[in-house]
């Protein structure tokens, strides 16, 4: 009886320890990442496009009157500095790469009048849309979709070098499968800077227009709006309606401006090889996509003249020294090496 009644305990207690896994399996699928809330920021997985678009639309919140007036004034300066700049360079060079002698020049004037006055980029402002192209390319090399011909004797420079296809397979975002499709399709291959003209439509081939890819602001802040950063109104533009998208997850957006100040000030290492490499894709994007200065308006006059200052110390290292370094991301460096170039 004994042997039988130790017997029907150890059952028992085999049965209820069954049952109190069986409880813990149930309570860690509940707190697994899956069943977490989808508008939760730590859950929002942001491509390079989508946050330079981000940095450079305004909150729906307005702004205080003093940090108004302060993004004014550095606007002001911005301004003057970028009009002396433009009116010591060539006729030629002015209008190398636009559809007129001077549209470009009126609209990256355009483009700095309209953060100093309005103390953001615009959405419908043609500033950034380089930059996004930029961002493309070097979204596809990270995700190991693209990458730059090796250097030979003869092609050295980034700017030299082609742009290579080393997978097809869907990323899952359009613009990136759409980019991917164009450079498989493309015989002979083109360089980095060529692909972002293409991109962006600013050719003069017109055998070459169907690269350009069309409406990609709008198609951004669509996605932002799917992942409830964004949202969508109509605001009146006195003779006209617009859509436009204020940004309605200020979190998430507090959580990008913070990382990019942090790492030009607290965690800056003075090294961009040590650097996290979306961070400085990001800071290299923000900086030719001119929202950089919407990263750091927040900051008190000292620290954004410190921040602002090692941002420019950063973007004006030679790219065909550091991405030549070891474990360097040659593309970022190459987008960086256009965008100086133009």
């Amino acid at each position: 009886m004994t042997t039988l009644t130790h017997r029907a305990r150890r059952t028992e207690v085999g049965k209820n320890s069954e049952k109190k896994v069986e409880s813990e399996e149930d309570t860690n699928q509940d707190k697994s990442p899956d069943n977490e809330d989808s508008g939760d920021s730590k859950d929002i997985r942001l491509t390079l496009m989508e946050e330079v678009l981000l940095l450079g639309l305004k909150d729906k919140e307005r702004e205080t009157e003093h940090e108004w007036g302060r993004g004014r004034e550095r606007g002001r300066h911005r301004i003057g500095n970028r009009l002396q700049a433009l009116s010591h360079q060539p006729r030629a060079r002015r209008g190398a790469r636009t559809h007129g002698p001077r549209d470009r020049d009126l609209a990256e004037v355009g483009c700095l009048t309209d953060c100093a006055t309005q103390g953001y980029t615009s959405f419908w402002n043609d500033c950034i849309s380089s930059g996004l192209r930029g961002g493309i390319l070097i979204e596809l090399a990270m995700r190991g979709r693209i990458y730059l011909e090796p250097p030979t004797m003869r092609k050295k420079r980034l700017l030299d070098r082609k742009v290579l296809l080393k997978s097809d397979s869907p990323t899952g975002d359009v613009l990136l499968d759409e980019t991917l499709k164009h450079i498989k399709a493309t015989e002979p291959t083109e360089t980095v800077q060529t692909w972002i003209e293409l991109l962006t439509g600013e050719t003069w081939n017109p055998f070459k227009l169907q690269y350009q890819l069309r409406n990609v602001r709008e198609r951004i802040a669509k996605n932002l709006v799917e992942k409830g950063i964004l949202t969508t109104e109509k605001q009146n533009f006195l003779l006209f309606d617009m859509t436009t998208h204020p940004v309605t997850n200020t979190t998430e957006k507090q959580r990008l401006v913070k990382k990019l100040q942090d790492s030009v000030l607290e965690r800056w290492v003075n090294d961009p090889q040590r650097m996290d490499k979306r961070t400085l894709a990001l800071l290299v994007l923000a900086h030719s996509s001119d929202v950089l200065e919407n990263v750091f308006s927040s900051l008190t006059d000292d620290r954004y003249d410190v921040a602002m200052n090692r941002a420019k110390d950063l973007v004006e290292l030679d790219p065909e020294v550091e991405g030549t370094k070891h474990s360097a991301t040659e593309m970022i460096w190459a987008v960086l090496a256009a965008f100086n170039k133009s």
